[in-house]
């Protein structure tokens, strides 16, 4: 995250938007866009590609806070939501769409730096937690593809797993290419073949 960071502030009612302004600029050093009109909410976001999402709805229901939720990215940036009133549903349904704090009873000025930072911290945590599960799916996908193509030269040459893999390496480092690689074209060339 940038040492400025850029927020936008949904929130349709003016003198509550002047408030939660107010408060951000009390609690730090933030460029600040507010959005009044939830229409076009989406495009608004994308306009500004703000670091960080604050929306406050006073009585939020299921629809307004999916809609909300998707139009601000919450895989893409943290997001902030405050509420005034809730029940376990909303709260799971918020959460379960990727929002990084939620907060009931409303926004106070002087809780609003705290959960920032904890909704960064949380942003962050769980981009590295989605990082690492895509390289270990991948991980996976290659293994399970070089695996296919031991089998393959297995088959073909008549050699143990351990002279296969020997194979596809001495390949891969005579071609300048990942084993994953060579793998995959083997298995490729096999399937177009067999």
């Amino acid at each position: 995250m940038p040492d400025k960071l850029s927020i936008i502030v949904v929130e349709p009612d003016r003198d509550r938007a002047l408030l939660i302004v107010d408060s951000l600029r009390g609690a730090g050093d933030y460029d600040i866009h507010v959005i009044s009109e939830v229409t076009g909410l989406a495009r608004s976001i994308r306009a500004h590609n703000p670091d960080m999402v604050l929306v406050d709805i006073a009585n939020p229901s299921r629809d307004t806070i999916e809609e909300l939720t998707l139009a601000s990215g919450p895989l893409e940036r943290p997001v902030a939501m405050f509420v005034d009133q809730s029940d376990v549903g909303l709260t799971r349904t918020a959460i379960e769409a990727g929002v990084s704090a939620y907060v009931v009873d409303g926004l106070k000025a002087d809780r609003v730096k705290p959960i920032l930072d904890a909704a960064v911290a949380r942003f962050n945590m769980f981009q590295r937690m989605r990082t690492e599960l895509a390289a270990t799916k991948k991980a996976l996908e290659e293994r399970k593809v070089i695996d296919r193509a031991k089998g393959v030269l297995m088959k073909a040459r008549g050699v143990n797993e351990d002279e296969a893999y020997a194979l596809l390496r001495k390949t891969a480092m005579d071609q300048g290419r990942r084993v994953a690689d060579v793998a995959q074209a083997l298995v490729t060339t096999a399937g177009l073949l067999g």
